[in-house]
């Protein structure tokens, strides 16, 4: 570990500039609020104290004095109970663990085909073709929900929606265009897109997005 590293006083976010996984960590650090200093890294130039914190040279990567945490799902909990207000996960267990599976769920029906989308090569048409199908059809098949309440599945913003509202951002990177019949993921997604916390959270990578 270098000596930059431990010298580090304040909390640390080594981000992607259009990184969904990334966005996900920025919109809980924008809605708690909370003193962090926001490394925005180009893939193609990694800085030595990213590969010496991190056995993966992965983002996000969160660095608070002797912890590093690398995965996304690891660091929004950890801030969500480090920064206990606003609660981003219920207090109840047998809610928590529904949220929790509710994320396990997001990860394996919808960001599966987004890493898809992303790390396949131009070549594989087909498989890109396939992942974009898969993540517009159990998105559309979802939209029902979105009107039950004014978050997912809540009256309250969660981990969740920290979650869903960075991937709904980023559809049109990953060339999915959501139908309007799909009208409960249109008007969650207006709901999210304008909070506050939400658009302080957005790079100027990932405001053009939807510029």
């Amino acid at each position: 570990m270098t000596a930059v590293a431990h010298k580090r006083a304040v909390m640390t976010l080594f981000s992607g500039a259009a990184d969904v996984y990334s966005h996900q960590v920025r919109f809980v650090v924008a809605e708690k609020g909370i003193n962090i200093d926001i490394i925005k890294i180009d893939p193609k130039k990694l800085p030595e104290d990213l590969i010496d914190l991190n056995p993966y040279s992965s983002v996000p990567t969160l660095v608070d004095r002797d912890l590093t945490l690398y995965d996304a799902r690891v660091i929004t909990e950890y801030l969500d109970e480090r920064f206990p207000h606003p609660p981003l996960m219920p207090v109840d267990p047998v809610s928590r663990a529904r949220n929790r599976l509710m994320l396990s769920r997001i990860e394996k029906d919808l960001y599966v085909h987004m890493d898809t989308i992303l790390s396949s090569g131009k070549s594989a048409t087909k498989a890109i073709a396939k992942a974009r199908k898969e993540l517009h059809d159990n998105l559309v098949m979802l939209s029902p929900i979105f009107e039950q309440m004014p978050f997912f599945m809540s009256t309250e913003l969660s981990l969740v929606d920290c979650a869903l509202a960075p991937l709904l951002w980023h559809l049109p990177k990953l060339g999915v265009e959501l139908p309007k019949q799909a009208s409960g993921i249109h008007a969650y997604s207006e709901n999210m897109f304008k909070r506050e916390s939400f658009q302080e959270s957005l790079t100027e990578e990932e405001q053009e997005i939807r510029a």
